[in-house]
């Protein structure tokens, strides 16, 4: 089985589309050399493939592993296979959770996926900062409360008194594009929008409006904790391109200081383009109630932004879909309320949430405090057949040595390339990968390792690395 799940990871990731995430603060050395790397040579953007990166056939055989069982309550097929035990997982991880790399703090929990039982712990239960590995619980919240194929729509409306005023309104889509795109999995385009409202106008004998823009879709600050950056952008339901200044679709950027006026900005000048004029320069207002749709376009769905999220550590998208979790728990569009709908649909799930916070969605606020326990449940509930509107969250996971933030790392460690898919997560000071490995045996396991106060990132993403290679190769009964 080993074998096999090798040979598969192997040739799903030589079809793959390559790409490079961002790090989660400061620390971009290899990563964004990469990325800019990519972007010089290959000029491409990251537009999602027709299906997740290596997703299909990696998940096929894995998800035999949670078989039904027979009448006597015994697991048949696959699913009788055995799972580690506690002893023979500590001798394999525990020398490797000693290496000085990781840190003062460090924590583990490797759950058997079929049965949600934890095979290995050490301190598992223990809250510490999670950095971007939060992600996964911000995708599995959403998905939970929306629905995989939920879409956003940005809309151009128009005052029924006054049809010449009109208002672009936010949708909280942040991948709305403002360049060329083309194909069904493509992000909802700013042009494909101007041309629709262009053609309602002319239709109706409008060839002159006021164009107002509307961003009441979310409340509270618009700025993340840690304040401008170029990881995230102001967090507005209205932006084009993620509010990069620059032509890169994924990683650190330059960013706008008011991505929602840009983006009216943009949208003004396209309709201009199509033989409409825009009087006044666009000003922020709340569109009426009662307004007349003239045009929509509607992102990819749920299940693609979580996947974007997770294979390049999007964290525009991450806190977006904090945020919609929130609308859709009848919490406020904001980081007090997001906070509070992400942890009640963990909890409805299943997940242990006690002494956990979710300060943000997108792992950047290092007042994020989850255990490794949690991650790893987060994962079982993925994997499980009782959940599938989870599956994304799975099968966004980067491909260990391959794809998105893990494509650089595994170079020495042939154990775990193209088998292990995870999330990492890289604060000064912060690493942190979760994910899932099939075993020695044939068995779907999902792990989670936490350390804090790494002094030597590179260092400590080995040791990880490792670790998760160990749990890949080892029978460990």
């Amino acid at each position: 089985m080993t074998a096999l799940s090798a040979v598969v990871g192997l040739a799903v990731a030589t079809g793959t589309v390559v790409v490079a995430g961002p790090w989660d603060s400061g620390q971009r050395t290899a990563e964004r050399a990469r990325a800019a790397e990519d972007r010089r040579t290959g000029g491409e953007r990251h537009v999602r493939p027709a299906s997740p990166p290596g997703a299909a056939p990696v998940l096929a055989p894995l998800g035999a592993l949670t078989g039904p069982r027979d009448r006597g309550g015994e697991a048949g097929g696959l699913d009788a296979l055995p799972p580690p035990t506690w002893p023979g997982l500590a001798d394999a991880l525990e020398p490797l959770l000693k290496d000085p790399a990781l840190g003062p703090v460090r924590t583990a929990s490797v759950l058997d996926a079929a049965t949600g039982q934890q095979v290995y712990g050490a301190k598992a239960d223990a809250g510490t900062t999670p950095a971007s590995a939060i992600k996964v619980a911000t995708g599995a919240a959403a998905l939970s409360a929306l629905g995989p194929g939920h879409r956003l729509a940005t809309r151009v409306v128009a005052d029924p008194g006054h049809p010449d005023r009109v208002v672009l309104v936010g949708g909280g889509d942040p991948i709305l594009t403002a360049r060329r795109v083309d194909g069904p999995d493509a992000p909802a385009s700013l042009r494909e929008l101007a041309d629709a409202t262009a053609r309602t106008l002319k239709r109706r004998g409008v060839d002159g409006i006021r164009l107002d823009y509307d961003t009441s879709l979310y409340s509270g600050p618009l700025l993340h904790p840690i304040g401008p950056n170029e990881n995230i952008s102001p967090v507005t339901p209205l932006m084009v391109d993620e509010g990069r200044l620059d032509d890169s679709a994924y990683g650190p950027a330059p960013r706008a200081g008011d991505p929602a006026a840009d983006a009216a900005g943009i949208f003004a000048e396209m309709l201009a383009e199509r033989g409409v004029e825009v009087r006044e320069e666009p000003a922020r207002r709340t569109a009426p109630k009662n307004a007349d749709e003239l045009a929509a376009v509607r992102s990819q769905p749920l299940s693609a932004l979580v996947e974007r999220m997770l294979t390049t550590s999007d964290n525009d998208i991450a806190e977006a879909l904090a945020r919609h979790t929130a609308r859709a728990s009848g919490e406020p569009a904001s980081f007090d309320g997001a906070s509070r709908a992400v942890t009640a649909r963990l909890k409805r799930l299943g997940v242990p949430v006690a002494g956990a916070r979710f300060a943000d969605g997108s792992g950047l606020d290092r007042a994020d405090r989850v255990s490794a326990r949690l991650l790893a449940q987060v994962l079982v509930r993925a994997a499980g057949r009782e959940h599938p509107e989870l599956r994304p969250v799975v099968t966004g996971l980067p491909v260990a040595g391959f794809t998105g933030t893990l494509r650089g790392r595994w170079a020495e460690d042939a154990a775990g390339r193209g088998v292990v898919r995870a999330k990492s997560g890289t604060l000064t000071g912060v690493n942190t990968l979760t994910g899932t490995v099939v075993d020695a045996d044939g068995r779907l396991l999902v792990f989670a390792f936490m350390t804090t106060g790494t002094t030597d990132p590179q260092a400590a993403q080995r040791a990880l690395d490792r670790l998760a290679s160990a749990v890949a190769s080892c029978g460990c009964r």
